[in-house]
């Protein structure tokens, strides 16, 4: 009887080491992101074309399993919330296009170039209309994202953001 009862609690202790290293190995893995995190934009060393740019306006990552949740807020150049509803955006890293129904496209892949660069293809009806990349300084600090396109009204866009790591 007592050969049993050390058996099962070995058997529980195993069991618990397992799920234990599960959470810390999906903690690791969040942590070594670097792009997890609180980003604000910096307005002076961002430049926006056509303008007029936000007043404010932070950009949150957070790792979610195989997928990244991200979550855009500020107040635009209007004075009007981003994005009030805190909806996030889920982030896939497979290049493959994913339904992301806005005025200005309709379906986003996104793809993981290295370690500290991803690209981004946004389409509307299947063309192409806004290509971005979002590339991390070595120190983690900066994050630069680059887009260049055209929107809805057929304005050409290139904006180059620049986030701080808060």
């Amino acid at each position: 009887m007592r050969a049993v009862k050390v058996s099962l609690d070995m058997w529980a202790i195993t069991v618990v080491l397992a799920q234990s290293l599960v959470v810390v190995a999906s903690l690791g893995a969040a942590q070594g992101e670097s792009r997890v995190g609180t980003w604000k934009l910096n307005l002076a060393n961002s430049t926006f074309s056509p303008g007029p740019p936000p007043k404010t306006q932070t950009l949150t990552f957070q790792a979610a399993g195989p997928y990244w949740m991200a979550l855009l807020q500020g107040i635009d150049a209007s004075g009007k919330p981003i994005n009030p509803d805190m909806n996030n955006l889920a982030i896939t890293f497979d290049g493959k296009d994913h339904p992301t129904a806005t005025v200005n496209y309709d379906t986003t892949a996104w793809k993981r170039i290295s370690a500290d660069k991803y690209e981004v293809i946004r389409k509307k009806a299947g063309k192409i209309v806004l290509t971005s990349t979002n590339v991390l300084s070595t120190d983690g600090k900066t994050m630069t994202i680059t887009t260049k396109g055209v929107n809805a009204d057929g304005q050409s866009i290139h904006n180059v953001r620049v986030y701080d790591k808060q």
